[in-house]
């Protein structure tokens, strides 16, 4: 009989939690086959069987949490195992769990259905069961609407609402100087908890410098546009204006090995190969999917996979290979109309690129005149145990080198 434990699914993963069972006891196991789905910091992943048998007892239910190495199930040898009794689960709650929702009093004689074990499977799909487990809703209480009586995100939703309207409210004494009004409070989910906890410590040991430039994207923008008219007409993607930045980082990289670089005890590891994260924001958190040997790639191909990395990502289907490894990120909230801001580095990484809205804007020329030009500001976040001021003041002089000498990025 052997101990299924909770595997380590992503680098940064300290618990996770059982989205969904494949088998149930008494089933037949076979090595290889999905065993469960398990939500992770960064995505819901499947768990694959190591050992063939029979499902004999399922420790750890639905939707409950547990930290990484704690057993979750057995798998014994044959079928005699499976008349054993299934425990009800006790995780192991990680750092920083949500509020416990306390459980409702019984009432003698009420007519409610009793709540199932935890190990009965409830018609809900996986979605369905993670955000009840972030918004605090029993699924147990629900009635689904989806086909087949399966309860479905809007249910939960639903029922997430009515608890937390401010007339069903009881908020938690106020700290000092905190409002006393009425207040919702939601439990923070797990990659809003993990990249919390990863950026706090970033910011805390990491000696953060911030360097800012701007650069005339006139051309840039021009390039993009001719570029797009031609590709439609071929019947192909189009490109994005980061698609091009993040090819014009690579390439600024590659003469530039302290940013491409990360700390390794007390010597400085430059990394050969230049993989660059693409900060994506999703549901209740944000998400860092590698973009691999871009300086290698042509704008065609960055495009492709950028865009593929980041609709997996909003999907929480990204692999772990798919979210390590980079050695440089770029965020951009140009799309939302910022036009500067700073970005915490995402460790162990050297620096980070933070890239704003392109916007029209009055220039002086050389020669006097005032013309309208398209510029746009980006804040390099540099790591001072790493780099210093200068060295990222060159790595941004020749970034904006590129980004106003267009064609040299598709070189």
């Amino acid at each position: 009989m052997g101990k299924i434990l909770m595997p380590r699914l992503s680098d940064t993963m300290e618990s996770g939690i059982i989205a969904g069972w494949r088998k149930q006891p008494g089933d037949t196991v076979t090595a290889g086959e999905i065993l469960a789905d398990i939500e992770t910091d960064k995505a819901v992943m499947e768990y694959e069987a190591y050992e063939s048998g029979v499902l004999s007892r399922i420790i750890v239910a639905e939707g409950e949490e547990v930290a990484i190495g704690q057993p979750i199930a057995i798998v014994g040898e044959n079928d005699d195992t499976a008349a054993e009794p299934t425990p009800t689960a006790e995780p192991i709650p990680p750092a920083e769990s949500p509020p416990p929702v306390p459980a409702a009093p019984s009432t003698a004689g009420s007519a409610a259905p009793a709540a199932p074990p935890p190990t009965e499977r409830l018609p809900a799909s996986p979605l369905a069961r993670r955000d009840a487990h972030e918004l605090g809703v029993d699924l147990a209480t629900l009635t689904g609407t989806g086909p087949g009586g399966r309860i479905i995100r809007a249910d939960v939703r639903a029922a997430a609402e009515a608890i937390t309207t401010p007339e069903t409210v009881t908020a938690p004494a106020p700290y000092a100087g905190q409002s006393s009004s009425p207040a919702e409070e939601v439990p923070l989910g797990m990659l809003r908890r993990t990249s919390g906890k990863r950026l706090a410590e970033s910011a805390r040991t990491a000696p953060h410098f911030y360097l800012t430039a701007v650069s005339d994207v006139q051309q840039l923008v021009e390039l993009r546009a001719d570029l797009n008219s031609r590709l439609t007409a071929a019947g192909r993607p189009k490109i994005s204006l980061n698609d091009l930045i993040v090819r014009a980082c690579a390439l600024t990289l590659r003469t530039h090995p302290d940013l491409n670089a990360s700390l390794a005890g007390d010597a400085l590891r430059r990394h050969q190969e230049i993989h660059i994260g693409l900060a994506v924001a999703v549901d209740n958190g944000l998400l860092v999917p590698v973009l691999r040997n871009v300086d290698r790639k042509s704008i065609g191909v960055i495009a492709q996979e950028a865009t593929e990395l980041a609709e997996r990502a909003r999907q929480r289907q990204l692999s772990a290979d798919e979210m390590t490894g980079g050695t440089f990120t770029v965020s951009n909230l140009g799309m939302y109309g910022v036009e500067q801001f700073t970005a915490i580095i995402n460790p162990p990484e050297a620096a980070i690129l933070a890239v704003g809205a392109s916007r029209r804007e009055a220039v002086v020329l050389d020669d006097g005149s005032i013309a309208a030009r398209t510029r746009m500001r980006y804040t390099l976040s540099a790591d001072h145990r790493i780099l210093d001021g200068a060295a990222g003041a060159r790595f941004l002089a020749d970034l904006t080198d590129l980004l106003e000498n267009p064609w040299l990025i598709l070189a």
